[in-house]
């Protein structure tokens, strides 16, 4: 096991799995700039640590996130105020601090799992939409109050919240701006699974040890872009373009032969391409895109 100090998160590599855990339980870990910049640190470890195969994101005490930190008061949201966003004379190059999060998430070369522990909201909810899987306690609740705060979604939860739950549920929980059980998150297919409060971590870390334990990291990074990326294309062709490139380069590797000898030979798999060192000359294959 292996553990690093930040200021407002945890985090933990244990067996594979690296968990990072938002800290600051006296505000329901409440998101600050502070807490974006250990977040970003926390995942260039990730990607760049090949003994690391999964990431899980909770937090801690009674709450996952209770969205953006009030205590600047009425002026919380005003930009022109805030000058660590910068470029404040420059209206269309201003960007929020919860997009440039998701976007990192996004970028991810290793599968991430939310365990939502408690309540779930603004920020707090939308930063978990470009994780892969989320699992939820049956005390969580979610929310995403925008326009009760005269403000819209974030943290690019326009485009990612309609491709989990559908436009309608979008538009319900976003233009009421309520607040909702896990029971209805779940129902709505905004999270995987309900769990009790104390069996929430233990059944994030089965699930992501069922990656590290049978998954060949390589794969797994490849299929994470292929799935967010292609999900959106206008013609299967796109997916078949990539896959085909994918399967040739990987097919030809030392996993995909492991990954056939051990299903033969009925015992458990050791794969030892690196992520960090082995990944295809054609990734990243997409264009580039760049905030202007």
């Amino acid at each position: 096991m292996s553990a690093k100090k930040f200021e407002t998160v945890l985090f933990d590599v244990a067996e594979g799995v690296a968990t990072i855990t938002l800290n600051r339980p006296d505000k329901l870990n409440a998101f600050t700039a502070g807490m974006m910049s250990d977040l970003f640190a926390c995942f260039d470890i990730t990607d760049r640590d090949d003994d690391i195969r999964a990431v899980i994101v909770t937090g801690a005490g009674r709450g996952f996130c209770a969205g953006a930190d009030l205590s600047a008061g009425g002026a919380t949201f005003n930009y022109d105020t805030r000058a660590e966003r910068g470029a404040a004379e420059d209206s269309e190059r201003i960007r929020d601090n919860g997009g440039r999060l998701t976007l990192r998430i996004y970028e991810s070369l290793k599968p991430m799992i939310a365990a939502v522990n408690g309540p779930a909201v603004g920020v707090g909810a939308t930063m978990q939409l470009a994780m892969d899987m989320r699992l939820a306690s049956t005390e969580a609740r979610f929310g995403f109050p925008f326009a009760r705060r005269g403000i819209v979604l974030e943290a690019c939860s326009s485009y990612f919240l309609p491709k989990i739950v559908g436009v309608p549920a979008a538009l319900e929980w976003c233009m009421t701006g309520r607040v909702f059980p896990a029971s209805e998150a779940k129902e709505r297919g905004l999270v995987r699974s309900l769990h009790a409060p104390d069996e929430l971590l233990p059944a994030a870390r089965a699930l992501a040890k069922e990656i590290v334990d049978n998954c060949a990291p390589l794969s797994v990074a490849l299929m994470r872009q292929m799935i967010w990326r292609v999900a959106s294309a206008d013609h299967p062709m796109e997916a078949h373009k990539i896959d085909s490139r994918a399967v040739h380069r990987l097919g030809a590797g030392a996993d995909a032969k492991e990954g056939v000898e051990s299903f033969l030979q009925k015992r458990p798999p050791n794969f030892t391409q690196k992520v960090s060192a082995e990944m295809p000359d054609f990734f990243p294959w997409w264009q580039p895109r760049e905030f202007s």
